[in-house]
């Protein structure tokens, strides 16, 4: 019952996804509204359409060889052939464990290299946005793979070591690991992971450093690290974001953004950021990520060591592994109801974080930088409302322009 229960979650994500992907489709071709009507210029709206479109098409085929792939998997006992390859190795609970999900990520990975392979030097190098070369392409993956192999792999061997030691209590000790990691993470991120991707160095003295010390100053916003990363290594787009807690907070530009935006609209950027700290959005979303992950982990101590869990995924012998891929399947309904709340607070705090940067400097300059991102991203400015319901976590950006001008 439970495999088809599975089968079922599967095909049903599947149709969702897809019938949102059509129905945002069929407004590729809306007429712009007025309020954006100066974003694109003929061939630039010509161009967007089609990049929409080309990555419409790219995105039905590769996710249904995904599906394919994943029942395919499922029903002829894929899970089943792996684990007896690890547990061919050792008899240690915790290295098949880390055999089991090391297998599959490694075949994951080669599997959907083609597929990123092709969106990064066909569809992004056709509309002009890659910057990414070959070499850096194997390179960003042979990183992730290690740090992958490393940090998710020593997560994964204490987790398991908790659930041998102390069965239904090891959701509190992977809880205080997990929660741990996190806050971690949020604090030197920057510091400890961005370095491996990117090289990140100290916005220069001058004019725009100025205006933005100033801006700083006159919201009683201590701010003294403002680095620029050299985003136009991979692509043309431009971001821009905040990291850290106390000695550790920092504003990061992109390279792109501080190029492509005048002064005023980088200093308004900025504002919205700020804005974010202030209202104290980064500390909620980590307080609620660290309830969710929680709830989760003592959910899944009720039924892991329930044989029923690996069973249901063909695993003859029960396992925490195996009832873990079991339990994801089976919980992905609640994680994606949970992402929806998640989305519709994050839209809330961008709403919150626009208005923070106009009413303590300008909202003129917030508002064409956004339709220059826009522009340059070949954004869809007029997606479906079901869509942007399901997988904005801001809001469009008609809708952000519309609140800013109230």
């Amino acid at each position: 019952m439970l495999f088809y229960i599975i089968i079922g979650i599967i095909v049903v994500n599947f149709i969702k996804d897809k019938i949102l992907d059509a129905l945002n489709a069929k407004h590729f071709n809306d007429e712009i509204p007025e309020e954006l009507a100066d974003v694109f210029d003929k061939e630039a709206y010509d161009k967007a359409q089609a990049y929409k479109k080309t990555n419409y098409r790219f995105g039905v085929w590769s996710s249904l060889f995904s599906i394919l792939l994943t029942l395919g998997f499922l029903v002829f006992n894929g899970f089943e052939f792996v684990d007896n390859l690890a547990r061919s190795y050792s008899d240690n609970a915790i290295v098949i464990a880390l055999l089991f999900f090391g297998i599959i990520m490694i075949a994951s990975d080669i599997i959907s290299t083609p597929f990123a392979y092709y969106r990064t030097f066909v569809i992004e190098e056709k509309f002009g946005f890659n910057k990414t070369t070959k070499k850096t392409f194997v390179f960003d993956k042979l990183k992730g793979l290690i740090m992958m192999a490393i940090i998710g792999g020593g997560i994964l061997a204490l987790i398991v070591w908790f659930y041998n030691l102390t069965k239904s209590q090891f959701w509190l000790y992977a809880w205080v690991l997990v929660t741990a990691f996190t806050i971690f993470m949020n604090m030197f991120y920057a510091r400890l992971i961005v370095p491996l991707f990117n090289k990140q160095t100290p916005l220069e003295d001058g004019a725009l450093r100025d205006k933005i010390s100033e801006y700083a100053t006159s919201v009683g916003f201590s701010l003294k690290k403002i680095f620029v990363i050299d985003g136009s290594k991979r692509s043309t787009k431009a971001n821009a974001y905040f990291s850290g807690f106390g000695s550790e907070k920092r504003v990061t530009l992109f390279d792109t953004l501080v190029n492509d935006l005048e002064e005023d609209e980088i200093v308004s950027v900025l504002a919205h950021e700020v804005g974010h700290y202030k209202r104290h959005h980064i500390l909620y979303n980590l307080i609620a990520s660290i309830i969710l992950t929680g709830l989760t982990l003592y959910i899944l101590s009720i039924f892991i060591s329930n044989p029923l869990l690996s069973n249901a995924i063909g695993v003859e012998i029960p396992s925490f592994h195996a009832g873990l891929v079991a339990f994801g399947l089976l919980y992905s309904p609640i994680s994606e109801a949970t992402g929806l709340i998640m989305n519709y607070f994050s839209r809330k705090f961008e709403y919150e974080a626009d208005d923070y940067a106009k009413n303590t400097y300008k909202a003129e300059p917030l508002i064409s930088s956004l339709k220059k991102l826009s522009k340059n991203s070949l954004s869809n400015l007029t997606p479906h409302p079901a869509y942007v319901f399901m997988h904005y976590s801001h809001p469009t950006l008609l809708q952000r322009i519309q609140n800013m001008r109230k």
